[in-house]
């Protein structure tokens, strides 16, 4: 089977907030994207690739009421992270400083000498890896 039928190739990916609308303007400054829709319990953020044209998948952001920050690294008996977002850049030193201007933090535990562990205002982790 090539994936389940009727597939359109749409894909969202959704992440937990307990401000959904102040989550969705983090990422619109960090990654350059505009918010196609906004409520305010869920706001959707149209993606683009490296030319601007739109693709196939969308960002959302949904309330969470009883939301609790994840913790990076993992630890037992704490609240894990669900996933995390992979942004690839052109220069990692450049994107960490753009990130923590915008109200990222740089992670404590950093697992990988050529990727930077990030955490978004409501602690989801995110990477910036050098993608050439």
């Amino acid at each position: 089977m090539a994936g389940i039928r009727g597939f359109t190739g749409w894909l969202g990916v959704v992440l937990g907030s307990p401000d959904p609308p102040a989550l969705a303007r983090f990422y619109q400054s960090l990654l350059g994207w505009e918010i196609a829709s906004e409520e305010p319990g869920w706001v959707t953020m149209a993606m683009r690739d490296a030319d601007g044209k739109p693709t196939w998948s969308n960002l959302a952001f949904q309330l969470e009421k009883i939301y609790q920050r994840p913790v990076w690294p993992n630890a037992e008996g704490q609240q894990q992270m669900q996933f995390h977002l992979d942004v690839g850049v052109k220069d990692v030193a450049a994107a960490v400083e753009d990130a923590q201007a915008l109200g990222a933090e740089l992670a404590d535990f950093q697992p990988q000498d050529d990727v930077r562990v990030m955490l978004d205002p409501d602690g989801h982790p995110f990477c910036l890896y050098l993608d050439v």
